[in-house]
């Protein structure tokens, strides 16, 4: 009877292994920036994955040390050391992962030939650099601090170029993203967050490893402040 009723017993799980990795401390970023930090699903939480380390590695000093604001981010931030950034720099660097099919984009044509104009030719009159001067010839960035602008969600780079423009987001100087944002329109953000927003970046795509030609301005934001540790 006894022995009966014990095969009767359900058996009791064997408790979840906690695996002792970044990968398993990465989940933390998951909830807002999409799986393997692919992305959020709402248009305004960034891909992550394959990120120059370097550019990772400025943002998190950034809402740690307060020249970026978002509440979440900062107090994630705010415990962890320099060496810790570095290493959840590095672990999202290396995520090799394709890019996912862009949102739609509804804006008029003449809207986005203007993006696309500001994204790779920029405009002189008005003292603005092409987008590719900086961020690559393709768009995906440039090793070791520069991000790349392609596969972004259209939400996201509109408020980011707003932050700039209204100084929410700031960097080291010489700030030159400021300097730039400070020279678009509302309309010029508009075009260009939605042209570079639409584009799908090549299969393999991975920031280049060096600029093809030196950029036309000097950019405190895609150097490592003095005394931190590089990538």
């Amino acid at each position: 009877m006894l022995a009966a009723a014990s095969a009767a017993r359900p058996a009791v799980a064997a408790p979840a292994r906690f695996e002792d990795s970044m990968a398993q401390r990465a989940l933390a970023c998951s909830a807002c920036h999409g799986k393997e930090g692919r992305a959020g699903p709402d248009g305004y939480y960034p891909r992550i994955a394959g990120k120059p380390a370097g550019y990772l590695y400025n943002q998190l000093l950034n809402f740690r040390d307060g020249r970026r604001h978002y509440g979440p981010m900062t107090r994630l931030m705010d415990p962890l050391s320099d060496a810790y950034l570095l290493e959840i720099a590095q672990y999202f660097s290396a995520l090799d992962l394709p890019y996912g099919v862009p949102a739609p984009v509804r804006v008029d044509p003449a809207a986005l030939q203007l993006g696309r104009s500001l994204a790779l030719l920029g405009d002189a009159q008005r003292g603005i650099p092409a987008c590719a001067r900086c961020h690559g010839d393709n768009l995906v960035g440039v090793q070791p601090n520069i991000p790349g602008l392609v596969g972004l969600p259209r939400d996201y780079l509109s408020s980011q170029l707003g932050a700039w423009r209204t100084g929410q987001r700031r960097a080291h100087a010489p700030d030159c993203m400021a300097d730039i944002a400070k020279r678009l329109t509302v309309d010029d953000i508009s075009a260009v967050s939605a042209w570079l927003s639409a584009q799908v970046p090549a299969a393999g795509s991975k920031p280049a490893a060096a600029l093809s030609r030196p950029p036309e301005i000097a950019c405190g934001s895609a150097s490592l402040p003095a005394g931190r540790q590089a990538p």
